[in-house]
């Protein structure tokens, strides 16, 4: 399965995703905050970046620089602000997951970001 950096400055729900993702196969390392999942980017080089947007060292800055260094990374943003999810995708996530979401949305968005094995 995928290896997922999950960037959410909300504890719990960083702790409740990571855990649920585990479960489910994906290889989960998260950061709270963009300054700590940048750093987890470069030390772990996942498949996909699934961050919040509003956050302690913004989530759309994160983006930026992401799309900028990594064209190809996919980057999946989820916030509960409608306008921000739009500016998201604007700087280049992917996909966008408004908050609050299910379990099986996010494996639906997920599944769509990240690319097909080759075969």
């Amino acid at each position: 399965m995928a290896r997922i950096l999950l960037i959410e400055d909300d504890e719990l729900l960083r702790e409740g995703l990571a855990h649920a993702l585990s479960s489910s196969g994906y290889t989960v390392v998260a950061a709270a905050n963009g300054f700590d999942g940048m750093a987890l980017h470069r030390q772990e080089h996942p498949d996909l970046v699934l961050t919040d947007i509003l956050m302690p060292q913004g989530g759309l800055l994160m983006i930026r620089v992401l799309r900028s260094q990594f064209p190809d990374l996919p980057i999946v943003a989820m916030s509960g602000n409608h306008a921000r999810l739009e500016l998201a995708g604007a700087l280049g996530a992917v996909r966008t997951l408004p908050k609050p979401f299910t379990f099986p949305e996010l494996i639906a968005v997920l599944n769509e970001a990240l690319p097909s094995p080759a075969g």
